[in-house]
């Protein structure tokens, strides 16, 4: 039985949710699930914006039969060519041999790689700045690579002012029913997810994501139908604002954020003790991590939130501790920028780690790193304390 949602009286939701997925791309948690959009636009011809994952085919096609109302698909337009999005390019063109498919070369050259079917006949292609009519509904191709897929392009539906933004502005989370942001607390519950989607998916890209924001500033849009997530029709500052600053790699809050790798709990007892006293200095919601528990998708969303990070981490084997180092890892290949950074290291014998853990931090731009970088011997005494004093203080004068 279909389960559709109308976007407007012409454009019908026709995409569907994932609640067993346990890791999205086999590599992020999503226990809330993920949701796949997908559009159907009715006019003189009609279109279908995207396809969804294979995990959703039979709910999928049979949203598709229903939104189309009995006619033909006319156009499959393919505006990103990876899987959770093209899975079903082939199910369409079965049940709707006479369809043609839209897109720009590139993605023409994935769906070669992805299909082996011969769609030379089928294809449109479309150029940077073309246009495709359906009748009343204008259909413009906007190119927007490397946001995250090179062959990425977004589609602008003048008449009714609608951007259909492929990956961009999607969060993780199955849809529930209520499939338009303002049904939803969206700070409350979706906030997170959203940035934790695109910090670890996007985030690397920065520069595209500007490039892309500059590019469609100058449209007057009302709706924006993302990939993932919910649908936007109110409020569209609110989200483009947080888009602006996460490719600018500002930070969302000024807060401070712990996150500590702790062997036999020495490490941990100093980050606490760390928080207490940035707590009686009057510092508002800290967070702590322990990072050997926490999946490094989350510690990366809050990196791209918060001003102030402190990192905390034992050594070992002469090295950085291997929970750090993940950590570390994603940061330099997420390109994180704009931050102030304390350290705090631990060793019984030879503490490198936070030696180490600076080298590291120097790829990256615009790091502030805070002194004292503490160093606990094994375990927290008068000495130690006295260091996590003077950190407490450099962090507050920064804040």
């Amino acid at each position: 039985m279909h389960c559709t949602r109308k976007v407007t009286p012409s454009i019908t939701w026709v995409g569907g949710s994932d609640y067993r997925l346990a890791l999205f791309e086999n590599l992020f948690p999503i226990p809330r699930g993920v949701a796949y959009n997908s559009y159907v636009i009715e006019d003189e011809k009609t279109a279908l914006m995207d396809t969804a994952d294979a995990s959703i085919t039979e709910q999928f096609l049979e949203n598709v039969t229903y939104a189309l109302h009995g006619r033909a698909l006319d156009y499959l337009v393919v505006q990103h060519m990876e899987p959770d999005h093209c899975a079903n390019i082939a199910q369409i063109l079965l049940r709707h041999p006479n369809a043609k498919i839209v897109c720009n070369q590139k993605t023409l050259t994935l769906i070669q790689q992805f299909y082996d079917a011969d769609l030379q006949e089928k294809v449109v292609l479309v150029k940077d700045g073309d246009c495709l009519s359906l009748g009343s509904h204008e259909l413009h191709f906007a190119f927007t690579p490397m946001v995250h897929w090179p062959e990425v392009m977004v589609t602008y539906e003048s008449t009714e002012k609608i951007l259909f933004s492929a990956d961009a502005f999607g969060s993780f989370g199955a849809i529930n029913g209520n499939l338009f942001a303002d049904e939803l607390h969206f700070d409350r519950d979706w906030l997170a997810d959203a940035r934790r989607y695109y910090s670890n998916i996007v985030g690397k890209y920065g520069p595209q994501v500007q490039n892309a924001l500059k590019k469609l500033g100058g449209l007057d849009i009302r709706i924006i139908c993302p990939l993932h997530g919910p649908i936007w029709r109110e409020d569209l500052g609110y989200l483009l604002g947080k888009y602006d600053l996460w490719s600018r790699y500002e930070p969302e809050d000024k807060a401070v954020c712990i996150f500590f790798a702790s062997m036999y709990g020495d490490t941990e007892n100093a980050a606490q003790i760390l928080a207490t006293k940035l707590a009686e200095g009057g510092v508002k919601d800290i967070m702590m991590y322990d990072i050997s528990r926490t999946d490094v998708s989350y510690l990366i969303g809050e990196i791209f939130r918060a001003s102030h990070i402190v990192l905390a981490a034992p050594t070992y084997n002469n090295g950085v501790y291997p929970a750090m180092a993940n950590l570390l890892h994603d940061m330099k290949a997420l390109n994180v920028q704009n931050r102030t950074i304390g350290l705090m290291e631990n060793g019984s014998w030879a503490p490198v780690a936070g030696k180490l853990i600076k080298e590291e931090l120097s790829a990256l731009k615009n790091i502030t790193l805070l002194e004292p970088a503490v160093t606990i011997r094994s375990a927290v005494k008068g000495d130690t304390v006295e260091q996590i004093e003077k950190l407490k203080d450099a962090i507050i004068a920064s804040l």
